[in-house]
């Protein structure tokens, strides 16, 4: 599909290149997020020590991964429970680079880009096909097509990473080898069946498929407004960055009870998968929240919310603009070899 702008179509580019530029947008991504989690979760260890069979969250930029605190002496020498006192956020980064060196702020990052790098690719070339597609192939026309193709991409890629997701989970919190993770994958299809594979996928699919929804209707309409107040017809670095930081807020906000769920979720069956627990039926959804309202009122399904906003909104910003920076490299390439050719 062409790739076209405010302001009509302009070069096309591959679904090669496509990815490219979102490989390259997920890369850069993480490498800026990653700091910011490891320190926050050094500092939730100082006040809560994590136990064998503990499970916390590790999120790059562009995936939530469980990790599971091992038994025995390793279990004290890992990256996340390095005997360190910090007094606050800027004391953490300074001490951790001074006597740890400053690779130990990017420490879990290699694991999780197996998982997010493919993710984030399928799910920022489908949007944009599928965006062309219903536009330019269908005809459907006006703000909520960017909305339904952002929900159907979030929705594919969660599906193909879901199965994927829990494979990694069990290998990390069990310490399986790939033969035993065959056996271990073919005993849970026996005993639950093939579903049993997408467990956990309602949750995320609950909470990240109206995100991507709400988030690409906001970041298009906000971008959209940004070029007709600079009268440009096409992004530049600082509309994209803006209007990502914007969308992403917005978004993060709207869909925090789903979020807070979705991390109890995910910390339940992690512990129960390292404990060697075998869930014959989770929780609902629904059933999540009431446990929640009971227990902490409507303020425990906003819990987190600034955390979150901080999070999530550079993380946006950062993974849109470096992807519209990708791709309009690639429409500059491409119009070059036009020229050249004619």
């Amino acid at each position: 599909m062409g790739e076209r702008t405010v302001g009509g179509p302009v070069a096309a580019i591959s679904p090669v290149q496509q990815m490219l530029a979102s490989g390259t947008g997920a890369l850069l991504t993480s490498l800026f997020v990653t700091p910011l989690d490891v320190v926050k979760i050094r500092l939730q260890a100082q006040q809560t020590p994590f136990h064998q069979g503990k499970c916390f969250l590790y999120c790059n930029g562009l995936m939530d991964h469980i990790y599971v605190c091992q038994n025995g002496t390793s279990c004290s020498s890992t990256w996340y429970k390095k005997p360190t006192h910090f007094s606050g956020t800027l004391d953490a980064f300074v001490k951790i680079t001074r006597h740890e060196g400053l690779r130990t702020l990017w420490s879990g990052l290699p694991p999780t880009l197996v998982m997010a790098v493919p993710a984030t690719i399928i799910y920022f070339t489908c949007y944009d096909q599928l965006r062309d597609s219903l536009q330019f192939g269908v005809g459907l026309q006006g703000s909520y097509v960017p909305l339904l193709a952002g929900a159907l991409a979030r929705l594919g890629a969660v599906t193909v990473i879901s199965p994927l997701e829990l494979i990694r989970t069990k290998m990390q919190s069990r310490k399986l080898s790939y033969s035993e993770l065959r056996v271990c994958i073919r005993s849970a299809v026996v005993q639950g069946g093939l579903l049993s594979l997408w467990r956990g996928w309602g949750p995320t699919v609950l909470r990240d498929v109206p995100f991507s929804g709400l988030y690409w209707f906001n970041y298009e309409l906000v971008k959209a407004q940004l070029c007709e107040q600079r009268r440009t017809s096409q992004a530049s670095f600082s509309i994209s960055f803006t209007a990502g930081a914007v969308s992403g807020a917005m978004a993060a906000v709207l869909t925090l009870p789903f979020d807070v769920v979705k991390t109890r979720r995910q910390i339940q069956l992690g512990e129960m998968d390292s404990l060697g627990v075998s869930v014959k039926k989770t929780s609902s959804t629904l059933t999540i929240m009431r446990e929640i309202w009971t227990e902490l009122g409507y303020k425990g399904l906003f819990a987190g919310f600034m955390p979150r906003v901080i999070k999530v909104a550079p993380a946006c910003a950062v993974m849109i603009s470096s992807y519209e920076f990708g791709k309009a490299f690639f429409q500059k390439v491409n119009l070059d070899r036009q020229r050249l050719v004619t």
